[in-house]
């Protein structure tokens, strides 16, 4: 029986970007059946405690650059740790994701997921730009309706749903997997995400 995955994550995280390739070959490898779940963390870190980036302390935004540069490195993966377009509104491309995924399924947005990321921390490309996450659907080959379908009160819906979800499940920080209500925090406990997997 294949397992299923809760994928809790924002399109604006380099995290989850350094950790979704990986993932995505775990859960392939498994067998596993993703459900992606973009968030607001906006609301996540109300309840959670958790500041976004620009409020945390001198010392906590310095070693995270280190960090980010040091697993950049050690996987072998491009980033730039200044990118022209970041912070960046993320709302729109999570509509779009849970938009693909509704409509293409779970392989599909996962692709465009890994697209949505790499825009940020390589391409230095804007995905809050509607032009940006339309050159984004045609490059992996998914049609432009889904740019329309984004904008609807489902694609919303789901987005405030999947939120909720993240709050209830106590789900706090990007990327989190979640595998029968246990979660694994970062894309560093990848390694525990695979042995309860196979376990």
């Amino acid at each position: 029986m294949s397992r299923s995955i809760d994928y809790y994550f924002t399109a604006q995280s380099p995290w989850t970007y350094l950790g979704h390739d990986r993932f995505t070959a775990i859960a392939a490898r498994s067998a596993a059946r993703v459900r992606l779940l973009p968030v607001d963390y906006g609301k996540v870190f109300a309840v959670s405690g958790g500041l976004p980036l620009a409020k945390r302390a001198p010392q906590r935004q310095a070693y995270r650059l280190v960090d980010l540069r040091r697993f950049g490195d050690a996987l072998g993966l491009p980033i730039n740790l200044h990118p022209r377009f970041f912070p960046v509104a993320a709302d729109d491309a999570a509509r779009l994701i849970i938009s693909v995924e509704m409509a293409d399924g779970s392989e599909a947005a996962m692709k465009l997921s890994g697209a949505v990321f790499r825009a940020v921390w390589v391409q230095e490309r804007d995905i809050a730009n509607a032009a940006v996450l339309a050159e984004l659907l045609a490059e992996c080959g998914l049609t432009l309706q889904r740019l329309a379908d984004s904008r609807s009160a489902i694609a919303q819906d789901r987005y405030e749903a999947n939120t909720r979800q993240a709050i209830d499940a106590g789900v706090f920080g990007a990327p989190s997997y979640v595998i029968d209500g246990e979660i694994f925090w970062g894309q560093d406990r990848l390694e525990f995400v695979e042995r309860r997997l196979n376990a």
